[in-house]
Protein backbone atom coordinates (compact mmCIF):
# COMPACT_ATOMS: atom_id res chain seq x y z
CA UNK A 1 0.00 0.00 0.00
CA UNK A 2 2.67 2.49 0.94
CA UNK A 3 4.46 1.44 -2.26
CA UNK A 4 1.18 2.64 -4.26
CA UNK A 5 1.06 5.74 -2.53
CA UNK A 6 4.83 6.66 -3.10
CA UNK A 7 4.48 5.89 -6.79
CA UNK A 8 1.40 7.78 -6.74
CA UNK A 9 3.02 11.06 -4.95
CA UNK A 10 6.10 10.54 -7.93
CA UNK A 11 3.69 10.52 -10.98
CA UNK A 12 1.58 13.72 -9.60
CA UNK A 13 4.88 15.49 -9.06
CA UNK A 14 6.01 14.99 -12.24
CA UNK A 15 3.10 15.85 -13.85
CA UNK A 16 3.85 19.12 -12.43
CA UNK A 17 5.44 21.83 -14.47
CA UNK A 18 9.15 22.85 -13.06
CA UNK A 19 9.30 26.67 -12.74
CA UNK A 20 11.35 26.12 -16.23
CA UNK A 21 8.51 24.64 -17.96
CA UNK A 22 6.22 27.16 -16.66
CA UNK A 23 8.21 30.00 -17.87
CA UNK A 24 9.17 28.24 -20.92
CA UNK A 25 4.84 27.90 -21.57
CA UNK A 26 4.79 31.97 -20.42
CA UNK A 27 6.95 32.56 -22.99
CA UNK A 28 5.02 30.91 -25.57
CA UNK A 29 1.92 32.84 -24.69
CA UNK A 30 4.00 35.54 -25.31
CA UNK A 31 4.71 35.05 -28.66
CA UNK A 32 1.64 33.86 -29.62
CA UNK A 33 0.17 36.86 -28.60
CA UNK A 34 2.69 39.25 -29.59
CA UNK A 35 3.02 40.98 -26.71
CA UNK A 36 5.48 43.69 -26.54
CA UNK A 37 7.89 44.21 -23.69
CA UNK A 38 5.62 46.58 -21.55
CA UNK A 39 2.85 44.22 -22.01
CA UNK A 40 4.91 41.19 -21.08
CA UNK A 41 5.60 42.73 -17.79
CA UNK A 42 2.36 43.53 -16.83
CA UNK A 43 0.50 40.28 -18.26
CA UNK A 44 2.83 37.53 -17.28
CA UNK A 45 2.24 37.45 -13.57
CA UNK A 46 -1.19 37.74 -14.06
CA UNK A 47 -1.52 34.69 -16.30
CA UNK A 48 1.57 33.00 -14.08
CA UNK A 49 -0.48 33.18 -11.20
CA UNK A 50 -4.05 31.99 -13.22
CA UNK A 51 -2.06 29.38 -14.56
CA UNK A 52 -1.50 28.29 -11.00
CA UNK A 53 -4.77 27.83 -10.22
CA UNK A 54 -6.33 26.47 -13.52
CA UNK A 55 -3.46 23.71 -12.65
CA UNK A 56 -4.98 23.22 -9.27
CA UNK A 57 -8.71 23.13 -10.28
CA UNK A 58 -7.44 20.35 -13.46
CA UNK A 59 -5.84 18.01 -11.03
CA UNK A 60 -8.44 17.81 -8.56
CA UNK A 61 -10.31 14.57 -8.37
CA UNK A 62 -13.16 15.86 -6.05
CA UNK A 63 -14.91 18.07 -8.98
CA UNK A 64 -16.92 17.08 -11.73
CA UNK A 65 -15.89 18.30 -15.45
CA UNK A 66 -18.89 20.87 -15.23
CA UNK A 67 -17.35 21.82 -11.79
CA UNK A 68 -13.81 22.01 -13.00
CA UNK A 69 -14.89 24.15 -16.30
CA UNK A 70 -17.16 26.65 -13.96
CA UNK A 71 -13.95 27.46 -11.88
CA UNK A 72 -11.66 27.86 -14.64
CA UNK A 73 -14.11 30.18 -16.23
CA UNK A 74 -14.57 32.24 -13.05
CA UNK A 75 -10.80 32.21 -12.91
CA UNK A 76 -10.58 34.09 -16.15
CA UNK A 77 -13.64 36.49 -15.80
CA UNK A 78 -11.95 37.56 -12.65
CA UNK A 79 -8.54 38.73 -15.20
CA UNK A 80 -10.61 39.64 -17.45
CA UNK A 81 -10.91 43.52 -17.14
CA UNK A 82 -6.86 43.88 -16.51
CA UNK A 83 -6.58 41.82 -20.05
CA UNK A 84 -8.63 43.76 -21.59
CA UNK A 85 -7.19 47.09 -20.36
CA UNK A 86 -3.89 45.78 -21.17
CA UNK A 87 -4.37 43.57 -24.71
CA UNK A 88 -5.30 44.80 -27.98
CA UNK A 89 -8.49 43.70 -29.31
CA UNK A 90 -6.73 41.02 -31.90
CA UNK A 91 -4.62 40.25 -29.23
CA UNK A 92 -7.78 39.53 -26.45
CA UNK A 93 -9.58 37.36 -28.67
CA UNK A 94 -6.55 34.94 -29.25
CA UNK A 95 -6.24 35.19 -25.48
CA UNK A 96 -9.90 34.30 -25.74
CA UNK A 97 -9.58 31.32 -27.61
CA UNK A 98 -6.63 29.63 -25.93
CA UNK A 99 -9.14 30.51 -22.38
CA UNK A 100 -11.50 28.48 -24.53
CA UNK A 101 -9.07 25.75 -25.46
CA UNK A 102 -8.29 25.44 -21.39
CA UNK A 103 -11.64 24.80 -20.55
CA UNK A 104 -12.21 22.75 -23.03
CA UNK A 105 -9.32 20.71 -22.09
CA UNK A 106 -10.66 20.43 -18.76
CA UNK A 107 -13.87 18.71 -19.31
CA UNK A 108 -12.71 16.45 -22.02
Amino acid sequence: MLVATISSAQQKAQQQPSGQQKSAKLEQIAQYLSLTPQQKDKILPILADEGTKVRAIKDDPSLSKMQRAQRIKAIHQQNDPQMKAILSPEQYQKLQAMRHKSISDAIH
